[in-house]
């Protein structure tokens, strides 16, 4: 039993920060974009974070766990935001294509967050030196007296704030797609932008925000995994592939972000399930891993034998829109 509740615990606190990937690049997707620098953008909030808490606490005598972790927060989300406009930018306005700019955005996240992930530890006296505990523990701050129920407690109410944020924020996300008049106007941008446009809806404005705002939530992923995951430490190449797991959620979770609350959860669980296998050689481990990614082709194969409109991509993903040829 004592296995379960480990093995459960450790395939969410794997999952959250995949699930906020999968949730801001749905956000983007739905819109007919398709973002391939998430995992960039992922690395770029999650050392930014990291950055605004390290000269925080270390230019203050008595830092504050709360204060700490609110610069840490929206340097976060101004990092990851500002790298979500450049790929709008480059690919809605100036029409570059959309996955080479993907593709460069996650290169140059992952360089960002390594360069200054060592220069701050050279400042802090060495390598492996980084860390701002203060500002971690709030982050880390589990839910008083119901985590200390037995077995519940440690299944449900022993996770920091981004836990629960993550899925909460995943749910409302869900119905606000579904429900609101701008999730509506969101889905006609991705479907048809050119009805979408002929009917008053401004497709570039809807491009630019939800790519923006999508990329500001996967950059919450960076920032759970350094903050909340390790505990406010840095180590470069750290996140290893969980920018592409979020990716291959979204197709997974059929682009519903409730969807990917459980998605998340069982990519996390396969992510980790190799430490829980007796006897498994690295090569082994490694196959092991490549699970998720297995999961999702064959979600994509039924989907796409089934052919129900509800369950496939925006039709617009990945092209362009010449309002011109409308």
């Amino acid at each position: 039993m004592d296995v379960v509740l480990v093995f459960i615990q450790k395939a969410i606190a794997q999952g959250i920060g995949i699930l906020f990937g999968a949730t801001g690049e749905i956000i983007t997707e739905k819109s007919g974009n398709l973002n391939l620098g998430i995992p960039g953008i992922m690395y770029m909030g999650g050392i930014s974070g990291l950055m605004g808490a390290f000269f925080y606490e270390n230019s203050s005598s008595n830092p504050n766990a709360f204060i700490g972790f609110l610069i840490s927060l929206v340097c976060a989300l101004i990092f990851s935001a500002l790298g979500s406009l450049i790929y709008s930018f480059l690919t809605i306005t100036l029409r570059a294509n959309q996955n080479v700019v993907g593709l460069a955005l996650t290169t140059f996240g992952i360089g960002f967050g390594n360069f200054f992930g060592g220069s701050i530890s050279k400042l802090a006296g060495g390598v492996g030196q980084i860390s701002v505990a203060v500002t971690a523990s709030a982050y880390r701050a589990k839910i008083p007296v119901l985590c200390e129920i037995p077995v519940i407690g440690d299944l449900l109410f022993s996770y920091g704030f981004l836990t629960y944020f993550a899925i909460v924020l995943s749910i409302c996300i869900g119905i606000f797609l579904k429900k609101s008049r701008i999730g509506l106007n969101l889905h006609a941008v991705g479907e048809d932008p050119s009805t979408a446009d002929s009917v008053g809806i401004n497709v570039s404005k809807y491009k630019y925000v939800s790519t923006i705002l999508g990329g500001a939530i996967s950059g919450l992923g960076g920032l759970y995994f350094v903050m909340e995951y390790l505990g406010g430490t840095w180590t470069n190449n750290g996140f290893g592939n969980r920018g592409w797991l979020a990716i291959a959620l979204v197709i997974f979770s059929l682009w519903k972000p409730i969807n990917a609350i459980l998605g998340s959860i069982l990519f996390g669980g396969l992510y980790v399930v190799y430490a829980y296998i007796p006897g498994l050689s690295r090569g082994g481990q490694e196959l092991i891993k490549m699970l998720p990614y297995l999961v999702t082709i064959i979600v994509l194969i039924i989907t796409s034998a089934r052919s129900k409109k509800e369950n496939q991509p925006p039709a617009s993903l990945g092209k362009y829109y010449f309002r011109e040829e409308r």
